[in-house]
């Protein structure tokens, strides 16, 4: 009958959407062992699978990321109607998960920097970055709906520049590191090294994603979810994902293990985790201090067994002489510690040929440290006679380890091997700013007025975040052209905080020696020595009118009227020329609104007088708005001081730097520090200045 085979055929093909429709697995441990064979799973980075049956996704290694999946795509989006009441188009299939994990950062009480159970269209999402983009997308494509990522994150690092809500929190991510969702996993201490257990359900016909948390002590899944997120997933979702986890190390590192997993699709709860047969999480590591006084324990009696033995003292002692001395500042400050050999290695033994340029803190070289693929750095040497030695190579550490914008040149780590100090960088390979200000005519030509006024939104912004958005109010008090590093795609980054200082929010700084380069340095330093905003503002200001006219602060090759930029500059828009301040040498190829804006804040951060001068967010805000209308007209200066008879010491208590990050030795076409003796008395200043050094 023909009846018969049509009906046989139907419940095939019914069959077959129940199967496509509802799927579920189950990994108790990822051991060969466990799984009758090797675990079926598509792992890349850094992941590897431990013979006690735990998933390791990311090691102690810094900079690295780690992904496993599941290796067959599923149908996450089912026809129209299947997830989501009367709708017309592909919705969302409900799904269900369950897995153990834990975190045990190389530092304790320190995360670094996550992970996250993550549907993706390829499991080994290309392009994406380690870090604070937990290997989940890059910096390029954060946020671009393009990417078809969703994740729920579980972040042991509180990053500003997505908003993070603290360094122990939970968050639902689409597409972006900034997430639509988050709450924070107190009382749960994610990164404390205890196993947790996690759930993370989608209900399709509701739209609705509940995440929730707990631990092996109470390990019942809690009542009421730590997250509770209507969401539509299938506006993410394309028809077949891969679904799996990612993690990722940063400065700092952390071990991101998983015990066991259970997921199922298509409705209904997964299957729970059998938790009497999880693999078991392995010791935390001794912590460093624990570590450190073992390793000189253990030294020290090496030493004295070599007293007993005849004509070993000597050898004993020259080894401990030169050994890499631990002292006690060196364990409060997180950034990895290089062994110098490794460094020497990575800038071919510091030779001239990986020299990118010299200042007053020494030396940077261009290195490049093996992995796949090598990362290129660059390493900043401390000359043995430098003035500013070893006390600013510890603030360095101490301000910039943790703080993280998009906008600052990153360090890496650092190194210090007796007299040799060393940190390492992100590699900014298009140089300093001012290289292509007033390098050589290719520079020039690629410092367009688009380059050079996104620049100085770049620096605004750094800027703004370390005096009002970091934890920690952060004086640079060293804001110069040599400073502003330019990455790939001539972005600017704020580096070298040798000079930095840190306070509390609200507190009043102290008073502190005068420090920073001659044309930068805000007027008041020199009569109260109170380093504030005001001071880096003041720099700024100095900078912006740089970038616009192309000229120095201070240019002793000027007649007398010239001398001075913001003398001149104020000349000119005093006498309604804002644009006969622009460097001529972009002929013309100029925004003319956004021009003003920028000449006009140059002027008012520029003012003498610190409480005249805007905030960083001000200024921020009126770049970004780019309309000249908006900017208030630029208070004038007071009128010069009366010129004294005797001569002020302005040497005596005055420290002026030339210019300390990557600039080019005379050599390879770069310019020396060259020294000013003329006298220059001018509204912006309150001293006549009797001689210093001027960076070119």
């Amino acid at each position: 009958m023909p009846l018969i085979p049509a009906l046989f055929f139907f419940l095939l093909l019914l069959l077959l959407a129940t199967l496509a429709a509802s799927q579920e697995f189950t990994y108790t441990g990822f051991g060969a062992a466990r799984n009758g064979g090797a675990p079926n799973l598509t792992l890349n980075g850094v992941t590897e699978l431990q013979p006690d049956g735990i998933m390791r996704l990311t090691n102690d290694t810094s900079r690295l990321k780690g992904h496993a999946f599941y290796p067959s795509p599923l149908r996450l989006l089912g026809p129209p109607g299947s997830g989501a009441k009367n709708n017309a188009t592909a919705a969302a299939v409900s799904f269900s998960t369950a897995f153990a994990f834990a975190v045990v950062p190389e530092y304790p009480r320190l995360g670094g920097h996550g992970f996250a159970f993550v549907a993706a269209p390829d499991p080994r999402l290309p392009g994406a970055l380690p870090s604070q983009y937990l290997g989940l997308v890059s910096a390029d494509d954060d946020g671009n709906a393009t990417n078809h990522v969703f994740a729920v994150e579980f972040d042991t690092v509180q990053d500003f520049e997505f908003a993070d809500i603290n360094d122990n929190h939970v968050g639902v991510d689409l597409n972006s590191l900034t997430s639509n969702a988050s709450a924070s996993a107190a009382p749960i201490n994610l990164k404390s090294g205890d196993t947790v257990l996690a759930w993370v359900d989608y209900d399709g016909d509701r739209r609705l994603l509940n995440v929730s948390i707990a631990t092996l002590a109470a390990p019942e899944k809690p009542a009421a979810p730590l997250i509770s997120f209507h969401v539509d997933l299938s506006i993410v979702f394309r028809e077949q994902m891969y679904v799996g986890f990612s993690a990722s190390t940063g400065l700092l590192a952390s071990s991101h293990y998983l015990m066991g997993w259970t997921f199922k699709l298509g409705g209904g709860a997964a299957a729970p985790l059998d938790l009497s047969s999880l693999p078991s999480l392995p010791r935390p590591k001794p912590d460093k201090k624990s570590r450190t006084t073992l390793i000189l324990a253990s030294v020290f009696s090496a030493f004295v067994a070599l007293l007993v033995l005849a004509g070993a003292g000597a050898y004993a002692a020259y080894r401990i002489k030169n050994r890499e001395v631990i002292e006690p500042w060196e364990l409060d400050h997180g950034p990895h510690r290089y062994k110098y050999p490794e460094l020497k290695r990575a800038t071919r033994g510091f030779r001239d040929r990986e020299l990118l340029g010299c200042g007053g803190f020494g030396k940077v070289y261009r290195g490049v440290l093996p992995g796949t693929p090598p990362t290129v750095v660059a390493v900043k040497r401390v000359s043995h006679d430098s003035r500013q030695g070893l006390r600013e190579f510890v603030a360095e550490i101490a301000s910039i380890g943790r703080l993280r914008h998009r906008n600052l040149v990153q360090l890496q780590g650092w190194c210090r091997r007796r007299g040799d100090l060393l940190l390492v960088y992100d590699f900014m390979p298009n140089g300093s700013l001012d290289m292509h200000l007033f390098g050589d005519g290719l520079r020039a030509v690629r410092l367009t007025w688009g380059a050079r006024y996104k620049i100085l939104r770049n620096v605004a912004s750094a800027l703004l975040y370390l005096h009002e958005e970091w934890e920690h109010v952060v004086l640079h008090r060293d804001v110069k052209a040599s400073n502003v590093l330019l990455d790939g795609d001539m972005a600017g980054r704020l580096g070298d905080f040798g000079l930095a200082k840190l306070y509390e929010h609200g507190a009043n700084p102290a008073t502190t020696r005068v420090v920073g380069t001659l044309g930068y340095l805000a007027p008041e330093l020199t009569r109260t020595g109170k380093a504030t905003t005001a001071a880096d503002v003041f720099a700024f200001g100095a900078l912006v009118l740089e970038v616009v006219a192309g000229r120095r602060p201070i240019e002793p090759r000027a007649g007398p009227e010239e001398l001075v930029l913001a003398e001149w500059a104020w000349e000119r828009y005093a006498a309604g020329e804002v644009e006969k301040v622009v460097d001529a040498r972009l002929g013309g190829a100029f925004d003319a609104e956004e021009a003003a804006v920028a000449v006009k804040l140059g002027l008012w951060c520029s003012h003498p007088v610190p409480v005249a001068r805007p905030t960083m967010r001000e200024v921020a805000r009126y770049l970004d708005s780019g309309d000249a209308a908006d900017v208030p007209p630029p208070p004038p200066p007071p009128p010069p001081p009366p010129v004294c008879s005797g001569e002020v010491g302005y040497d005596d208590f005055v420290h002026s730097f030339p210019s300390s990050s990557f600039e080019r030795p005379a050599a390879a076409g770069g310019g020396e520090p060259l020294s000013q003796t003329s006298v220059a008395t001018f509204p912006f200043s309150p001293l006549s200045m009797r001689s210093s050094h001027v960076s070119v």
